[in-house]
């Protein structure tokens, strides 16, 4: 049975791009479903997927699964045979906590920094409160690698949920000019050159539509 994912629009919705990356990497069929966020239709539009009229949703048959991270872990354990967390028991404990950091957490960078696919930025003035969640992502990452990356490109060596979670955070660096140090470095561009991200960035700029809160 097809899978299905609804999304939000390319260009903002970073929590779209989550599962979104996830399914592509794995090379899992799925259709897309977008809807334009914030207009008069997007109530009605996301009403039928119990999601609080939030994206992303998984649909699978008659199951509905809301929520990024639920998402991922419903991806990895039907489809992936659990592959999406790391497999010795300490690197996967570590990418399960720096994920679950990154869906509770960084609320100054995510409101000073919102995704936007199509302009970048120069001369971005941070708060303490959000430099201080972009040298906490730095350290994850740099930690990340160092202890279980093994040499490859992705923050555990292979690709996992804690890419696809902090996959967004990196266009945010790229877009506003973050500098990073150390692995974080090579991390950024490992991202930025994968084929996926590419066709996720293209679509974005193509898109029209305009979330001014997210023009800053």
């Amino acid at each position: 049975m097809e899978l299905t994912l609804i999304i939000g629009n390319k260009n903002y919705s970073s929590w779209s791009l989550r599962p979104w990356i996830f399914l592509k990497y794995f090379n899992l069929d799925f259709k897309e479903t977008n809807v334009s966020l914030f207009t008069e239709t997007s109530d009605k539009e996301l009403a039928p997927y119990f999601s609080n009229f939030k994206v992303p949703v998984l649909k699978d048959g008659d199951q509905l699964i809301w929520d990024s991270l639920s998402i991922l872990e419903y991806l990895s354990e039907n489809f992936c045979a659990g592959s999406g967390w790391p497999e010795d028991k300490n690197a996967r404990a570590f990418s399960r906590s720096m994920s679950a950091e990154m869906h509770s957490s960084f609320t100054a960078l995510r409101n000073e920094l919102p995704m936007n696919c199509r302009k970048s930025f120069s001369s971005i003035r941070l708060s303490s409160d959000a430099t201080e969640d972009v040298k906490r992502i730095i350290t994850l990452w740099n930690t990340a690698h160092e202890k279980y990356g093994s040499g490859e490109e992705w923050l555990m060596g292979k690709f996992s949920i804690a890419d696809a979670m902090y996959i967004p955070v990196v266009l945010r660096f790229h877009g506003y000019g973050i500098e990073t140090q150390g692995y974080a470095n090579d991390y950024i561009q490992t991202v930025l050159n994968n084929r996926h991200i590419k066709e996720w960035i293209d679509a974005g700029t193509l898109e029209t539509e305009i979330i001014e809160e997210d023009e800053i």
